[in-house]
């Protein structure tokens, strides 16, 4: 009975030895697991950091090219202490357009530009810029020019005649009836005579 009993007893440390192979494996594997997760988390967390880093730089590289973009020029501004250009054109007589009694009329005038380089240009112009004033001027009525409304009317006239013969074509302003009208807008055009000046006005 002895006999029998010893390789039972035996039996136990192997079993025993097994356990703790087994325990130490896992132990192992769990302990490798749990690295390797570490590993990886570790890994994804600099790489997201590292893409972080360059969403900032990329931001104040853009900051930076925009800090050193130039900025928009602004529209240059009219300077009060600076006198405007004046042509002075020489006085119309002319013939105007009543049909009960001759009449006629004679005005003096003086040209505000903007610009003293297109004064200089309009001398070259001045006798077609005189013959579409005076065209404007021979159809007129002395009841059409008595009034302060009609002079303001033949002021815009005559800014908008004295550059067509430089080129410059500016569209009169449309009739109350056609305002509403829905019609194909162009640009506006800029006129370089921003004022016309009476010196003297005379009718007969």
């Amino acid at each position: 009975m002895s006999a029998a009993a010893a390789p039972a007893a035996g039996d136990a440390p192997a079993k025993k030895g097994s356990k703790k192979m087994l325990v130490i494996a896992l132990a192992a594997v769990l302990l490798l697991g749990g690295g390797g997760a570490a590993f990886f988390l570790m890994k994804k967390k600099a790489a997201a950091e590292a893409e972080d880093g360059e969403e900032v730089s990329a931001d104040a590289g853009h900051a930076k090219a925009a800090a050193h973009a130039p900025a928009p020029k602004a529209a240059p501004k009219h300077d009060p202490g600076h006198p405007p250009t004046y042509v002075a054109l020489d006085p119309f007589v002319v013939n105007l357009a009543d049909r009960e009694s001759e009449r006629y009329a004679q005005i003096g005038m003086t040209l505000e530009v903007d610009d003293p380089k297109f004064a200089e240009q309009m001398k070259g112009y001045m006798p077609a810029i005189r013959n579409s004033i005076l065209m404007i001027l021979a159809h007129k009525t002395a009841v059409e020019l008595l009034s302060r409304e009609g002079k303001e009317t033949l002021a815009e006239e005559i800014m908008r005649e004295a550059v067509r013969p430089m080129g410059i074509e500016i569209d009169p302003p449309e009739p109350e009836a056609d305002a509403g009208k829905k019609k194909r807008k162009r640009a506006p055009v800029y006129n370089p005579v921003t004022q016309v000046h009476f010196s003297s006005f005379i009718i007969q």
